[in-house]
């Protein structure tokens, strides 16, 4: 069996799904923050969606636009960051929702072979971990490819991150630093075995 190595070269256009839809969130800052810190090979763009409805099965055989507008753009990143914050130790309401909306109709999935990596911040001091697993598990059906080490768990704290987007923790953007220089390898690593269809 031979396997094919197709080079897929850089710039890595990355698409960010914000797991919160506030507009003041510290997962917002995070990314924020982590773009600004990001390798040059690496070009994001925000994945919106805040207009999906409730998933409902009925919907598959006249799938709204609004939901194929969402898949297009998943499927036109050569990889998704998802920074999400935990809502009852688990991940927000409308992020299942669009993951959901993603992977249907049934066959048709957007995660699937997508390079993703999973970061989230949090006021306390767990920084997301529960809501993570969770948010990991239900990619890991989906069969998206994720970069599972190092795992990001940030505290935010008041300051943390300014109104620049600036990290103002030496310590704590080494870290986001190498978080998203290993997200670039890790990217790399699964275009090229993995190309995106």
């Amino acid at each position: 069996m031979q396997i094919e190595i197709v080079e897929h070269e850089p710039p890595y256009r990355v698409g960010v799904i914000v797991g919160s839809l506030s507009r003041e969130s510290v997962n917002r800052q995070l990314a924020e923050a982590l773009q600004r810190l990001a390798p040059k090979e690496l070009e994001f763009f925000e994945i919106s969606y805040a207009d999906l409805p409730l998933y409902n099965r009925d919907l598959d055989a006249d799938y709204p636009q609004v939901a194929r507008d969402f898949k297009e753009a998943v499927g036109s990143a050569d990889a998704v960051l998802f920074v999400t914050p935990e809502y009852n130790r688990s991940i927000p309401g409308p992020l299942k929702n669009a993951i959901d909306w993603g992977s249907r109709p049934y066959g048709d999935s957007a995660w699937e072979d997508k390079p993703t990596g999973v970061i989230g911040g949090s006021p306390g001091k767990i920084g997301t971990a529960v809501g993570q697993q969770t948010l990991r598990s239900t990619l890991s059906y989906l069969n998206a490819r994720q970069m599972t080490s190092p795992e990001a768990y940030i505290q935010i704290t008041p300051g943390l991150i300014d109104d620049d987007g600036r990290v103002t923790d030496p310590e704590t953007e080494k870290f986001l630093r190498t978080f998203m220089a290993k997200f670039l390898e890790y990217v790399a690593r699964v275009l090229t075995v993995i190309p995106q269809g």
